[in-house]
């Protein structure tokens, strides 16, 4: 999507830098436009009335930001857009996207598909958490991190990313206390174990057994 949106001149864009922790919008935002992750990553959340946070997805490296809210009539955010670690975007205006769609037949094509695929992303996850409560959000959750995120290791996939409780329990609408029991629970089972502040994961099938996985294309089952 990256070449399609930028290639050639595609279209016009301004580049901005993020520290870690800050925010490219906030819920509640007009909006401006949309993003593209040149380096790092940004999570994208919401805080519920109660406090809670929910994480949805982690953004990398040309990824979209703020595609889904563009067109879809409020003036406003939806969504929280933070920078989890230093981060560079580039930032397309609605006005220059809608020019450039308008004007290029196939960039808006592109923009169709790559939007249409991140619903069906969210729709698979759902649908996990739907049909199989906290396991299916939690077991889901580490498929799609070890689809998105994971390496090679001697003793299964390592998880190439330091998440703490809290942060896996935000992707999953859980408490961090839940995940703290599952994730024990997994351990014990020899299921998962941490390697350097990091989850290796030695059964995969184990976990997509319990889910009854329908084996979904990878492109589908990630956290990006």
């Amino acid at each position: 999507m990256h070449e399609a949106l930028l290639g050639n001149g595609a279209i016009r864009h301004t580049s901005r830098k993020y520290s870690k922790g800050s925010y490219l919008f906030r819920e509640g935002d007009p909006i401006r436009g949309i993003y593209l992750v040149k380096s790092g990553k940004v999570q994208i959340g919401k805080v519920t009335p109660e406090g809670r946070e929910l994480t949805l997805k982690i953004c990398g490296v040309d990824q979209m930001v703020g595609e889904i809210t563009v067109f879809s009539g409020p003036s406003k955010y939806r969504l929280d857009a933070k920078a989890v670690e230093d981060t560079e975007c580039l930032k397309i205006t609605i006005e220059d996207l809608e020019e450039a769609l308008q004007r290029d037949q196939e960039l808006a094509m592109a923009f169709m598909r790559w939007t249409g695929m991140d619903q069906q992303k969210t729709q698979t996850k759902f649908r996990d958490l739907l049909l199989h409560g906290k396991k299916g959000a939690l077991y889901s959750t580490l498929i799609r991190l070890s689809n998105s995120y994971g390496v090679s290791h001697p003793e299964g996939v390592l998880i190439d990313m330091v998440l703490t409780n809290q942060e896996l329990a935000n992707f999953c609408g859980m408490t961090r206390e839940v995940v703290n029991r599952m994730l024990s629970d997994l351990k014990k089972d020899g299921v998962v174990s941490m390697k350097d502040g990091k989850l290796v994961i030695h059964q995969i099938p184990r976990l997509k057994d319990e889910i009854n996985c329908e084996e979904c294309p990878i492109y589908l089952c990630k956290i990006d």
